[in-house]
């Protein structure tokens, strides 16, 4: 397939970020505006705004996900993608270069992105991102395996996509392709391209986060991007998030059903908690409410053909979720009060790594 360019509301294509000092703002490194995009250190709203409505019910106020560990450093790997590729030759300042990684990963994580490193293989890693509030991805569980190279920093990490065989976004392949200019597999300029300098795993995963799970992935395809803010294109968009959202109803299936090693308990916890959101936006989105938008808005697509396809897919694929929702929900108490040992939690210490 050919290759996509991501493009954010307000940012470049592609944008990197700056770590600033206070921890609380990411600054998108770009030719562009220039705007900022702020991300709370503590933990963000990762419901749409159509579940944040939602007080009671299945899963509301569930906090029990949060005793999971945002990084922590674990054994078995057999599950990784990169798990038989060798980590090759590496030096002391390859090691020690990865190690830095951990801690800022560590320190700088935000509330929706979870790691896990591994302690005989540290050239691995594995992580988790929450769909955007506000997005076709919204309270989605998306999986990425990492493998820095012997090279590393010198060249960017080599990422696959958990796809599930689907294609969702423009930028995330059913090969698990990433296509980013951060990980040089698209084009890019100046602090658009990898630094092994300035660059950075946290960089990389906020940029999928932020600019891939964007709220408009119809115009992360280089041709579109020029119908931005046009009748033509605001329609292709509306109708692009209707399939993008099926699709991630179709990823909670997978996740559900296969969780990856060492985020099983993240799995349970995570769609028990936000299950109740879950069905209300799938119902509401079945309803005519714009995808990603809140109730409060009032906004409806036109019921035409395609919204009446969108409603026929949409609502078989509720009815499966709320099964495998319904599953899950009594899996929950079992793990509840899990201890890290259950993770296989290797050492939370870097220093004994």
């Amino acid at each position: 397939g050919k290759s996509i360019n991501p493009v954010s509301q307000g940012a470049a294509p592609h944008s990197t970020f700056n770590i600033l000092a206070s921890h609380s703002l990411l600054d998108p490194c770009s030719s562009g505006a220039g705007t900022v995009l702020s991300v709370p250190k503590d933990e963000p709203e990762c419901s749409s705004n159509i579940s944040s409505m939602v007080k009671e019910g299945h899963g509301s106020g569930n906090e029990d996900h949060k005793s999971f560990n945002q990084f922590d450093v674990v054994q078995d790997y057999s599950d990784h993608h990169y798990a038989k590729t060798s980590p090759g030759k590496t030096s002391k300042d390859w090691t020690k270069t990865i190690q830095n990684e951990w801690k800022l990963l560590q320190r700088d994580l935000p509330g929706s992105i979870y790691v896990r490193v591994y302690e005989d293989r540290i050239d691995l890693l594995r992580a988790a991102i929450v769909g955007p509030s506000g997005t076709p991805y919204h309270d989605g569980l998306f999986f990425f395996d990492v493998r820095f190279p012997p090279e590393y920093p010198r060249c960017p990490p080599k990422v696959y996509y958990h796809s599930g065989g689907l294609r969702l976004n423009p930028n995330l392949y059913e090969s698990g392709k990433v296509c980013l200019s951060l990980l040089n597999t698209w084009w890019g300029s100046g602090c658009e391209k990898w630094s092994k300098s300035n660059s950075t795993m946290l960089q990389v995963l906020i940029s999928i986060q932020g600019l891939v799970l964007n709220d408009k992935p119809y115009f992360n395809e280089p041709g579109y991007k020029n119908t931005v803010n046009t009748p033509v294109g605001e329609k292709h968009s509306m109708a692009y998030n209707q399939t993008a959202f099926v699709l991630s109803c179709k990823t909670m299936l997978y996740s559900l059903r296969n969780p990856p090693k060492h985020f099983e308990t993240l799995v349970v916890h995570h769609f028990h908690e936000r299950e109740r959101a879950i069905l209300d936006a799938c119902s509401a989105y079945a309803s005519g409410i714009i995808v990603g938008s809140s109730v409060r808005d009032g906004a409806k697509y036109a019921c035409d053909k395609c919204f009446a396809g969108f409603k026929k897919s949409l609502d078989a694929h509720t009815e499966l979720l709320a099964k495998e929702l319904a599953k899950n929900r009594a899996q929950a108490p079992e793990l509840k009060g899990d201890t890290p040992a259950a993770d296989e939690i290797a050492s939370t210490s870097l220093g004994q790594t």
